[in-house]
C-alpha cells in the first residue's frame, strides 16, 4: 500500500464510470498520466476550462516541451493515438518529422562511404524538419473545443516565468558530461552559467514564450510561415544545415489507420508506420499465441519471448520504414501464417544466433522521449509519445526563436547495416530521402477487454517497443490489474542486433540469468533502469487508476 501511494504522489487520480457499448465509453472523472507534475496540472487546469481530452493533449504537449526540454519540443514531433467517443473514431496523428527536400541517401558518410563521427546526431544539420506544433494545432482545430489560445496558455505562462527544475532534469543534465560540445546559446538557455545545474535552479525561457505566443496567434502559420520561419531557417542553414522556408511549408500532419489485432481475448490498438512500435508488437504476440506463451516472467517464457522480439525486430530492420516511400508486405508480416513459419525456426532449448537467421545480412532514437495518457469525462482519450530523439536532441537552438532542434534524421539508416544512436540497423526501407519521416520505435497504445480500458505508453528508444511488449503480457495474465507492479516491473530487451538480451540492474535473480545463459543467450546488465511508462486503466465497474513510473522521479 506504501509503494502505491509514492507512485501516485506526483498523480491526480479520478473516478470513473465506464460503459461499454459497441467500443465506446462515458467517464465520469477525468484522468492523465505524464511525466512532469506540471504537465498534468496544466491538462487539468484545461479541462477544468471545458475543454475535452484533445485540448488537455495540446496543453500537455505543450508543458512538456518546456519543462522537459531533454525529452521533446516544438523542435520534435510524435505520434498521437486518439479515440473520439462520439462517434468512436480511432486515428493516429502522424507528427512525425520529416527530412528536409535537400536530404540525401549519403549525407552523414564521408567520400570513402564511412560514418561522420556524430554528423547525424550533433548540431543542426542533424534536425529534420519538425512535426510537434502541426500537431498541437491539428488537434486543437479538429478534434478539441476550445482555441489554441487558451490550451497554449499553460505552457506560455511557464515559459515566460520560468519554473524550478526537478532532480530528473539536473540527473539529466549531469550526465551531459561534453558540455563543451554544446552550442553557446544552448548554454545560456539550458546550463546555469555553463555548469549542470543544482537544486533550485529556476528555468526561463522567454523566446520559446514568443514562439508559443505567435502559434497561439496564428495556428501554423505562426511557426511553418513568416518571422519565426525565416528565424529557423536562417539560424540553421548559417550552421550548415539543409532547411528551407520551402521544407516548413509543406509539412503537414497525417492521420493514419492505427495498427489494429486480437491477441487473446483483448483488441489492441497500437501505433501505424512510420511507427514499427504496432507492427513489431503483433508479430511478436502473434508468435507467442502459436507457441502458447502468455506470461514473460519464468526463464522458459523469456526465452520464447526473447526469440519473438529477435524475429519481430529483424523483419522491422528489413522491411519498415515510411509507408509513403516503402510498401512494406504488412499483410504477410501481420498474418498468422507468417507467425507459424517465424515459430518453426525457434528451439526452444537454444538461442538462435541473430546472424543465423535467414536475410540477417538485409540489414539513439532518445531515451528520453516522453509519453502521457489521457481519458476525459465523455470517453475521449489519447495516448501520445513524443520526442526530440537523444537528450536534448542536437543540442542546437535555432536562433532567437527558443526552439531546440530535434536529431531525428539519426533514426534513418544512415548506410545498411549502420546502427543507429541505439544500436538499431535498417537497410533501404528506412534510408534517407527527401521529405521521408523515419522509422520509429514509438507505440501509444489501448487495450480492450472485458476487464476494461488500458491507456498507455513509454519513452525508452528501441526499448519502447519490448517494455508495451512486456506491459500486454503482465496486463493479459493479471486479474485485477495491479497498474502500479505492470508499470515498474523489471525489464528486459531484445532488438534482432546487437545479439544480447539486455537486462536492468538488480531486477532479475542470478539463477533466471543463468537458465537464459544455458540456452545460449547472451546476458547484458545495463547500468541504469528504462522508461517512463504512464498508464490509465479503467475497469469495468467505472473505477479509474492513474500510475506513472517510479523511473521517472529519480535519477536512475
Amino acid at each position: 500500500m506504501a509503494k502505491t501511494f509514492l507512485a501516485l504522489a506526483f498523480i491526480f487520480v479520478g473516478l470513473c464510470s465506464l460503459c461499454f457499448a459497441e467500443s465506446r465509453s462515458v467517464v465520469t472523472k477525468p484522468a492523465i498520466a505524464a511525466a512532469h507534475p506540471l504537465a498534468q496540472q496544466a491538462g487539468y487546469e484545461i479541462l477544468e476550462r471545458g475543454g475535452n481530452a484533445f485540448d488537455a493533449a495540446v496543453a500537455v504537449a505543450a508543458t512538456l516541451a518546456v519543462v522537459e526540454p531533454f525529452s521533446s519540443g516544438l523542435g520534435g514531433g510524435g505520434l498521437w493515438l486518439l479515440y473520439r467517443s462520439v462517434d468512436g473514431k480511432e486515428v493516429m496523428l502522424d507528427a512525425r518529422e520529416a527530412a528536409p527536400m535537400s536530404a540525401t541517401r549519403d549525407m552523414y558518410l564521408d567520400k570513402e562511404g564511412h560514418p561522420i563521427e556524430k554528423a547525424s546526431v550533433l548540431g543542426a544539420r542533424a534536425a529534420a524538419i519538425p512535426g510537434m506544433p502541426a500537431a498541437l494545432v491539428w488537434l486543437a482545430e479538429r478534434y478539441g473545443v476550445l482555441s489554441l489560445k487558451k490550451s497554449l496558455a499553460p505552457a506560455l505562462r511557464l515559459a515566460k516565468d520560468g519554473f524550478i527544475v526537478d532532480a530528473r532534469y539536473i540527473c539529466v543534465k549531469r550526465d551531459q558530461n561534453r558540455l563543451n560540445e554544446v552550442q553557446d546559446r544552448f548554454a545560456r538557455i539550458f546550463l546555469d552559467h555553463r555548469r549542470s545545474p543544482s537544486i533550485g535552479f529556476r528555468l526561463t525561457q522567454p523566446q520559446l514564450a514568443r514562439t508559443l505566443a505567435a502559434i497561439a496567434r496564428a495556428g501554423n502559420a505562426g511557426f511553418y510561415h513568416g518571422p519565426i520561419a525565416k528565424e529557423l531557417v536562417a539560424s540553421v542553414r548559417h550552421a550548415h544545415g539543409l532547411w528551407t522556408l520551402k521544407d516548413l511549408a509543406r509539412y503537414q500532419v497525417i492521420e493514419r489507420e492505427p495498427i489494429k489485432f486480437k491477441f487473446q481475448d483483448a483488441t489492441i490498438t497500437t501505433a501505424a508506420l512510420p511507427s514499427s512500435g504496432g507492427i513489431t508488437l503483433a508479430q511478436s504476440l502473434n508468435i507467442l499465441s502459436e507457441i502458447g506463451v502468455a506470461t514473460s516472467s519464468d526463464t522458459n517464457d523469456a526465452h520464447y519471448v526473447v526469440e519473438a522480439m529477435r524475429r519481430a525486430y529483424q523483419d522491422r530492420a528489413r522491411y519498415l520504414g515510411d509507408p509513403d516511400y516503402t510498401n512494406a508486405p504488412l499483410s504477410r508480416l501481420l498474418s498468422q501464417d507468417y507467425a507459424r513459419v517465424r515459430v518453426q525456426s525457434i528451439d526452444p532449448n537454444r538461442a538462435t544466433p541473430s546472424l543465423e537467421l535467414s536475410g540477417a545480412n538485409a540489414t539513439e532514437e532518445g531515451n528520453d522521449t516522453t509519453h502521457f495518457s489521457i481519458v476525459d469525462k465523455e470517453g475521449n482519450r489519447v495516448s501520445a509519445t513524443l520526442s526530440i530523439n537523444t537528450t536534448f536532441g542536437s543540442k542546437f537552438v535555432a536562433g532567437s526563436t527558443g526552439v531546440l532542434l530535434n536529431n531525428h534524421m539519426d533514426d534513418f539508416s544512415i548506410a545498411p547495416g549502420v546502427p543507429n544512436a541505439y544500436g538499431l540497423v535498417g537497410g533501404d526501407a528506412n534510408a534517407i530521402a527527401p521529405g521521408k519521416r523515419s522509422l520509429s520505435s514509438m507505440s501509444p497504445t489501448f487495450i480492450e477487454d472485458d476487464k476494461g480500458v488500458l491507456v498507455f505508453g513509454t519513452p525508452g528508444g528501441s526499448r519502447i517497443i519490448s517494455m508495451v511488449l512486456l506491459g500486454i503480457l503482465d496486463y493479459m495474465k493479471s486479474a485485477p490489474i495491479d497498474l502500479y507492479a505492470l508499470v515498474n516491473r523489471p525489464r528486459y530487451h531484445h532488438q534482432y542486433l546487437p545479439d544480447v538480451v539486455e537486462i536492468e540492474p538488480q531486477g532479475f535473480a542470478a539463477d533466471w540469468v543463468t537458465a537464459l545463459q544455458k540456452k545460449g543467450h547472451e546476458i547484458r546488465v545495463i547500468p541504469r533502469r528504462w522508461g517512463n511508462m504512464h498508464a490509465i486503466m479503467i475497469d469495468k465497474e467505472g473505477n479509474s487508476t492513474v500510475a506513472n513510473d517510479e523511473r521517472g522521479h529519480a535519477c536512475n
